[in-house]
């Protein structure tokens, strides 16, 4: 390839790697592997001819889903031997972030959480389909399916997202009082404010990865929420502080023991009560929590 032609190939990976790296995060859940992908999806590019390809922003997504379902087949296994629940890494975005419902509502905490039941193909199409509205014919060509394939599996995907996703998107304002709410309840010790922030059957997941002290299992209820709150970081050695910030989009908090980052606690919220909680403590996963990941659908 001329000097040229990589320059121009560096250029139009430049301008897309926001929305590149969006894709590989939302089929995978993690930055890390997110990088990786972008970086296999760049050494496949610039073997490309770019004078030959007619719309390169389909061309890179197309690379970027494929390499993205390779690594989300082999991922499976590491997720199988991972010890407890296993959480998307949360990514500290942008304020604007949170006022895009649509792209808000695609990476948040709640609902990768959902697609981490799809099958590896049947969270690419979705993702594709959904939240980046690429074209039945084009996600085709990314997954290797026919179009009439493709239709009845972005359905099926569908259908089961929607039986577990929340019934309505939440305001921004909303989730912010609902989290305002649990904050001073939690740096407070107040059991009963926790139990009024708390839907009745509220879930609790805690991903500590085996390094840091977790649940392994799902907690349900408020009561059993709040036993394992008030036991656990309630009770915990040394000052505990919160602060809220922005994290895939959505409020969250950044929890402190002595000031040294303990984890982010990422909320649901349904009907001004938090029907999820999601507490990620493992440390290989906050490391994009102190700057700003840029992430974009278009």
């Amino acid at each position: 390839m001329s000097d040229h032609a990589t320059d121009s190939a560096t250029e139009t990976f430049v301008a897309h790697r926001n929305l590149l790296f969006t894709v590989a995060y939302e089929m995978l859940g993690s930055a890390a592997d997110a990088e990786d992908v972008l970086q296999e999806t760049w050494l496949r590019w610039v073997k490309v001819d770019v004078g030959q390809v007619r719309d390169q922003r389909a061309y890179l997504v197309r690379i970027t889903t494929r390499q993205a379902l390779n690594r989300l087949r082999t991922m499976k296994r590491r997720k199988e031997a991972y010890v407890g629940p296993w959480l998307p890494e949360p990514l500290l975005t942008a304020p604007d972030v949170a006022e895009d419902v649509e792209l808000a509502e695609s990476v948040s905490m709640a609902l990768m959480i959902v697609l981490e039941r799809l099958s590896p193909t049947e969270r690419a199409v979705f993702v594709l389909r959904e939240a980046f509205d690429v074209s039945y014919d084009e996600i085709a060509a990314a997954v290797g399916k026919s179009p009439a394939a493709v239709r009845q599996i972005a359905h099926r995907a569908r259908r089961h997202v929607d039986a577990c996703r929340p019934r309505e998107v939440v305001s921004p304002s909303e989730a912010r009082a609902a989290l305002a709410a649990f904050q001073r309840a939690l740096e407070t010790r107040q059991l009963q404010g926790l139990l009024d922030v708390l839907a009745p059957q509220v879930v609790l997941l805690s991903d500590g990865g085996g390094v840091k002290q977790a649940a392994l299992r799902p907690i349900i209820g408020a009561e059993k929420v709040v036993r394992f709150i008030i036991g656990g970081l309630g009770k915990a050695e040394g000052a505990l502080t919160s602060d809220p910030t922005v994290v895939n989009g959505n409020p969250a908090l950044v929890v402190r023991l002595d000031g040294e980052l303990d984890g982010i606690m990422a909320i649901r919220v349904e009907d001004a009560r938090i029907t999820g909680l999601y507490y990620v403590r493992n440390p290989e996963k906050l490391t994009r929590v102190e700057s700003e990941t840029p992430l974009t659908l278009r």
